[in-house]
């Protein structure tokens, strides 16, 4: 007899935004208020509240994500944004970055779980990757924004772009890295509210696009 569920039913807005992916994301939830809650990824207060607050709130994140790009998750922790990222989007190839052992191993369980083959689980610190080779970088509660920017933005390509999750407070965190944008080059900024589907609150977004990598020596 099968267990009886640890997470909230998804709500109605949950199958028009995962599709075709919405059994691995029920399946992802159950990670979350199980393994994620006992091992310390997650707050238990989080279970009533996992799809609105950190699955669809992730899953926002594609919409300012181009095709086909390379993502990296920086400070995956549980693995938001960047799994809830990579079951909307299968043209993705996400790799998820953690330098925590015990969520590195959370991270790699839930991939194998969910079937994401084209998700790859890095634990290091992002210091560490090859610099100025990614198309996208992704960071939801990492840190603010003037000292996100020191790591995230050497990782870009030249005109790939960082996508950093911050509510409401992003004007205030632009306001406070506007001198940090400037010195490392950045080409533009701006906030937006990401929309999804199905009636659902936008996620509050900053998005900077790098520029060359003259000021980054």
């Amino acid at each position: 007899m099968a267990a009886d569920p640890l997470a909230p039913p998804a709500p109605p807005a949950a199958a028009e935004v995962f599709g075709e992916s919405l059994d691995a994301a029920r399946d992802y939830a159950e990670l979350l208020a199980g393994p994620g809650v006992q091992r310390g990824l997650i707050g238990p207060r989080e279970v009533d509240r996992l799809w609105e607050r950190h699955l669809l709130n992730s899953a926002a994140v594609s919409v300012a994500v181009p095709d086909s790009a390379t993502v990296l998750d920086v400070g995956s922790g549980a693995g938001l944004p960047g799994i809830p990222l990579a079951l909307v989007r299968a043209d993705l190839t996400v790799t998820l970055v953690e330098p925590l052992q015990r969520r590195t191993a959370f991270l790699v369980e839930a991939c194998e779980r969910l079937g994401l083959d084209s998700v790859t689980v890095r634990r290091c610190r992002a210091e560490e990757l090859a610099q100025r080779s990614t198309d996208v970088v992704v960071a939801r509660a990492v840190a603010p924004l003037a000292r996100l920017l020191g790591v995230t933005l050497p990782l870009l390509r030249p005109g790939g772009r960082l996508v950093a999750l911050k509510g409401r407070s992003a004007e205030d965190e632009v306001s406070a890295a506007a001198n940090v944008l400037k010195a490392m080059n950045a080409r533009s900024w701006d906030v937006r509210d990401l929309v999804l589907p199905g009636g659902l609150d936008a996620t509050r977004a900053v998005v900077v696009v790098a520029g060359d990598a003259r000021r980054h020596q």
